[in-house]
């Protein structure tokens, strides 16, 4: 589409002007045979429908376009016009031939890319910063960087599976701790959204029971806490805290209320207070912080336990 002839001063010869949609002639073009000339995008737009010069109807083809003579191309250029952020404040009226650059810088421009300053230190445009939510977007980033490591590996699959989650957690810690070192506002930023998405995985995990505390395995070997780190990778754990539920898993770092058999069968009608999750698949169970945050601190630990059981869940 050409540009509206009222926003131009002076009169706009009518060569200047396009055919198909009656502007000022913007990226021209000409038939090479009767060499009338039209807008880039209107005349492409009108051979799609129909093989013929709007003007004569005779046959023309896009291999019959041609880029204008240079002396049309000098007047337009000699052209003034007022700017397209004229309704926002802006009172430039420049030639047509600095209109692009200065667009490109106009303070007034709606969506002139500024500064994030409440954080998240991205480019938004101006028109849209008062609704700008910084948690939001780097939602919505941390979400598309996701779904690209996985592409970027998904053809391995089966066969690398996990490394490819393994792979993906990596990625995504080293995201989360560049945004913790820029500065106190994304430290904050990045807390809430690692807080958020573990409440998001959390009710997507089944309620469990357990029916047998005597059935817990305290000091599961390696082999066992890899089998609950995959399923809990796949079952799509926060990989910022895959490895600390992990290191939970065993007696050694559980709280003082569940440190010993002495006091895991003291407190064994305690343990029917915690809200468990269950693990897919698996006899164990999770005890999320968030979950629990009835329970007292000699029983819970953030941001979880990790018990593993074999037999006793419903």
């Amino acid at each position: 589409m050409g540009y509206d002839v009222n926003r131009f001063q002076g009169e706009v010869d009518e060569e200047l002007t396009c055919p198909i949609c009656s502007g000022v002639l913007e990226d021209p073009l000409q038939a090479v045979m009767c060499e009338h000339a039209f807008c880039r995008g209107c005349i492409n737009e009108w051979l799609t429908r129909q093989p013929t010069c709007p003007v004569d109807r005779n046959a023309l083809t896009t291999a019959n376009l041609r880029a204008v003579p240079r002396i049309l191309r000098n007047l337009l250029s000699r052209l003034s016009i007022t700017c397209d952020n004229a309704p926002y404040g802006c009172t430039a009226v420049l030639k047509l031939d600095a209109y692009n650059s200065h667009l490109e810088e106009c303070i007034h421009n709606p969506k002139r890319p500024f500064p994030c300053e409440k954080g998240c230190g991205f480019d938004i445009p101006k028109d849209e910063l008062k609704d700008h939510n910084c948690v939001r977007e780097l939602r919505t980033l941390l979400s598309s960087r996701r779904k690209r490591w996985v592409s970027s590996i998904g053809a391995h699959r089966p066969a690398a599976d996990y490394q490819r989650t393994e792979a993906r957690a990596s990625a995504i810690q080293d995201f989360m701790r560049a945004m913790r070192v820029s500065n106190h506002a994304m430290r904050a930023i990045a807390d809430q959204m690692e807080r958020d998405e573990v409440i998001r995985w959390s009710s997507t995990l089944p309620r469990a029971r357990v029916t047998r505390w005597g059935g817990m395995i305290s000091t599961p070997d390696d082999a066992l806490q890899l089998m609950i780190k995959r399923a809990l990778s796949e079952s799509g754990c926060p990989p910022h805290i895959l490895d600390s539920l992990m290191e939970f898993c065993h007696e050694r770092r559980w709280p003082r209320g569940l440190s010993s058999l002495e006091t895991r069968q003291t407190n064994r009608r305690i343990y029917d207070n915690y809200v468990c999750r269950r693990i897919p698949g698996k006899q164990a169970v999770l005890v999320l912080s968030c979950d629990n945050l009835h329970m007292t601190e000699d029983v819970m630990i953030d941001p979880g336990l990790v018990m593993i059981f074999a037999h006793g869940i419903e």
